[in-house]
């Protein structure tokens, strides 16, 4: 995960967009009812890994993303993947960290929207520190506030009046090879890194819509479902 942007408001439906960043060579399965062991959880499952980068549990309506870090990109051997964490934020909420060891992990930034709080957690391969949103609009990148992403473009989210709308936000005629763009395509000793796919998420306890694309830039290629 590259970018999230997220509206949260107490007594309202959260709404979400994510961006998935990653090499295309690394499959993954479109969001469904993937975990046995946390049925009301939907989510795109990672091929590689088996976790995912998003989930939402449609019973409480919290959503959990995790997003890559760079300060330290390699785990150390036998450390958890990163892929488990949303999927233990959406069942453990804000106690998450007390049923996983991440020291080992390769850094992330885990992001916790729930009905009453939206809460992110940083690990940087040494430490790991929390805070806290106020209610607004607000966006989360890899690259932290240094890549300047929020600058640019978080008006222009905090400006449209829905999620949806968003969707006109990253709608380009092609990803571009600028990393700091919001949807991007680049090619480097014969591996692609780009943005492969795109989610939008309006949900509450009981009720889950989830939009999504592998082609976000496109406006009209999205799929709609309702969980």
């Amino acid at each position: 995960m590259c970018t999230v942007v997220a509206r949260w408001f107490p007594g309202q439906p959260a709404k979400i967009l994510a961006l998935r960043d990653e090499l295309i060579s690394r499959s993954f399965d479109d969001p469904g009812r993937w975990w046995a062991e946390q049925p009301d959880v939907v989510g795109g499952r990672d091929c590689t890994a088996g976790g995912t980068w998003c989930a939402s549990d449609v019973r409480t309506g919290a959503t959990a993303l995790v997003l890559n870090r760079p300060q330290k990109r390699l785990a150390d051997s036998g450390a958890p993947s990163r892929g488990v964490l949303p999927l233990l934020a959406v069942a453990q909420g804000n106690d998450w960290a007390a049923h996983i060891d991440v020291a080992g992990m390769a850094s992330f930034a885990l992001v916790l929207v729930r009905p009453d709080a939206l809460r992110t957690w940083v690990f940087d391969g040494v430490e790991l520190s929390v805070s806290d949103a106020e209610p607004g609009t607000h966006m989360v990148t890899s690259g932290g506030v240094e890549d300047g992403k929020a600058d640019r473009f978080l008006p222009a989210f905090a400006a449209a009046n829905d999620a949806d709308a968003w969707r006109a936000l990253i709608q380009r005629e092609a990803p571009s090879p600028d990393l700091t763009e919001l949807v991007v395509r680049r090619e480097r000793d014969a591996l692609v890194y780009a943005t492969v796919f795109g989610q939008l998420i309006e949900s509450e306890p009981g009720r889950l819509q989830l939009t999504y694309s592998r082609t976000p830039w496109i406006y009209d290629g999205w799929v709609a479902t309702t969980w």
